[in-house]
């Protein structure tokens, strides 16, 4: 496994498909950008494996998930959709249809991770 060094995050970039703003469904929430084709790779996430439930924790399977950790990924503010637009497949979150401009990008949070 690669390690997190500090030059790795100084390179790491902003995905230049979403930005954040207010949510109609909760906080702040994940846009799009521009429009974004389905089965389309919306932003990797970085994050740190967990065994414990709070906030911007996604499942894997039965106690084992990871979470969101750095302000500068903005993955962490996708909101949760019973009919989502998105899903995360490992560390990537992908979109499952077309998703407009403007649009807020959800994920299932119920349904955990999709396989990969």
């Amino acid at each position: 496994m690669p390690s997190k060094s500090k030059s790795k995050k100084k390179n790491r970039k902003k995905s230049d498909a979403v930005y954040v703003a207010k949510s109609k469904i909760h906080g702040r929430g994940l846009f799009a950008a521009r429009k974004i084709p389905a089965e389309t790779v919306i932003i990797e996430v970085e994050h740190q494996r967990v065994d414990h439930d709070g906030m911007h924790v996604i499942w894997e399977k039965q106690k084992k998930g990871w979470q969101a950790y750095e302000v500068k990924n903005e993955a962490r503010f996708v909101n949760h959709a019973d009919s989502p637009n998105a899903a995360f497949f490992g560390d990537q979150l992908w979109s499952l249809r077309p998703i407009k401009k403007g649009e807020e990008i959800t994920h299932d949070y119920t349904g955990g991770l999709g396989e990969t």
